[in-house]
């Protein structure tokens, strides 16, 4: 089968989280004997086995002239069109078998954004995604709370993860420094700067041995003796991350789906977020993971560092519910979708 995918993101030019779903996704298909050719204004990833066709990125609102550009590709020698957003504008064009798969809601991210600027910007994008609605032959959402946003989604496959590639460590009693990760962006709607403050005035008084590890930039007053700030690094670095670390937390307002919730399942690690959509539905309103109110976050992830018992059997629940989202599932899922009709 000969499959286009479109996204304006791949991890070769971004570290949205979009970018690194279509990116697997497509070495999977590969894998699995099909042509697949990835449109993005983003160049070839490294590992890359689909074929990358660049669409140059324009200077300025390079989201909507991505959509606009992608109006002169020829897709019909495909037997597929997978877009990952971006095809609102494809009205009028030839095109294959087409499904959209959406990554959440912009009007959802419009609701929880901290900044006027990007909400403006998100009400915008959510009054394209409006068109795929109607313009996609399938619809197809990674969790099923998209569809308190969106009409005519049919369709539910989640995001994946590759379970080997994340496999555990062996278990840690009593670490010397018992470490939580986060994932995500300091400020907005990731909040790494709530997890700081109740790091800083609630985790260490009563851990001081305890790290907060980061993968993201550091905050203009880190603190070396107790923190860890990677920045951008690469999926194996990432991986060496989850397998070094006791707990995980992500205290975001909103997720559409939440990857960095199934990477830390897979990796044996003990899930702690706040109770939004994506974080809700991933870990199913808490059987797979602790969801905790701002009031409660410090005490939570005080008691999963003091407790061994209790991170154990979390870990055990997250390893069993990973399974859910092994890519070679949602690889199959997606198979079943392009070749219906």
């Amino acid at each position: 089968m000969k499959i286009a995918i479109t996204s304006l993101y791949l991890p070769s030019g971004s570290k949205i989280g979009v970018g690194y779903v279509v990116h697997a996704l497509a070495n999977q298909l590969v894998s699995r004997g099909h042509e697949v050719t990835v449109f993005s204004a983003c160049g070839p990833s490294e590992g890359a086995l689909y074929e990358t066709q660049w669409v140059a990125p324009r200077p300025r609102m390079a989201t909507f002239g991505f959509a606009l550009d992608l109006r002169r590709v020829d897709f019909s020698g495909f037997d597929v069109l997978n877009a990952h957003g971006d095809d609102w504008f494809l009205w009028g064009r030839k095109r294959p078998r087409h499904v959209h798969t959406f990554h959440g809601s912009c009007f959802a991210e419009m609701l929880h954004s901290a900044n006027i600027k990007r909400g403006i910007r998100m009400g915008m994008l959510a009054a394209c995604e409006l068109s795929p609605v109607l313009l996609a032959d399938v619809r197809t959402a990674v969790s099923g709370v998209t569809r308190r946003y969106l009409p005519r989604i049919e369709h539910i496959i989640p995001n994946g993860v590759d379970t080997r590639a994340f496999a555990p460590s062996p278990f840690r009693d009593k670490p010397d420094h018992p470490t939580i990760l986060f994932v995500g962006s300091l400020y907005g709607r990731k909040r790494g700067d709530l997890l700081i403050k109740i790091f800083r005035e609630q985790v260490l008084p009563r851990v001081p041995n305890a790290r907060l590890c980061g993968v993201c930039d550091p905050p203009a007053d880190a603190r070396p003796e107790s923190e860890i700030w990677t920045g951008r690094i690469s999926q194996e670095e990432l991986i060496e991350r989850f397998r070094g670390a006791d707990v995980f937390c992500l205290p975001s307002s909103y997720e559409g789906f939440g990857v960095p919730y199934i990477e830390a399942m897979a990796a044996g690690l003990p899930v702690v977020a706040c109770p939004n959509d994506g974080a809700c539905e991933v870990l199913r309103n808490g059987q797979d993971g602790i969801l905790s109110s701002d009031e409660e976050l410090g005490e939570n992830l005080v008691r999963l560092l003091q407790n061994a018992e209790e991170r154990k059997m979390w870990r055990e629940r997250g390893l069993e519910r990973a399974r859910d989202f092994d890519w070679e599932r949602v690889t199959d899922q997606y198979l079943a979708l392009y070749q219906q009709g």
